[in-house]
């Protein structure tokens, strides 16, 4: 199954939003590390986004899924980019 990487973005206007939601989106993502789909994940240091590692059967897959965050669903990801990622050394490496 492919590995994406999924970029977020955010300002400082979500941040009240995401402070609200902060422990739906976690238990989400809780959810999906269970599950085997969600491979990692973390903020960014600065605050500015978030990295997370997902293994999907396909894009569209995925999409479905990132459609059902609740960071996404009250719209406080300013910006959203996925890129398939083919690791080759590391903890993700097959």
């Amino acid at each position: 199954m492919p590995i994406f990487a999924v970029h977020y973005s955010y300002s400082e206007a979500t941040v009240p939003g995401r402070d609200t939601y902060r422990p739906e989106h976690r238990a989400w993502l809780g959810d999906h590390l269970a599950a085997g789909t969600l491979l990692s994940s973390g903020p960014f240091a600065d605050g500015s986004g978030a990295l997370l590692v997902f293994q999907t059967e396909d894009a569209d897959a995925l999409s479905a899924l990132l459609a059902d965050d609740p960071f996404a669903r009250e719209k406080l990801i300013d910006h959203v980019a996925v890129l398939e990622w083919v690791p080759v050394l590391g903890a993700f490496a097959s």
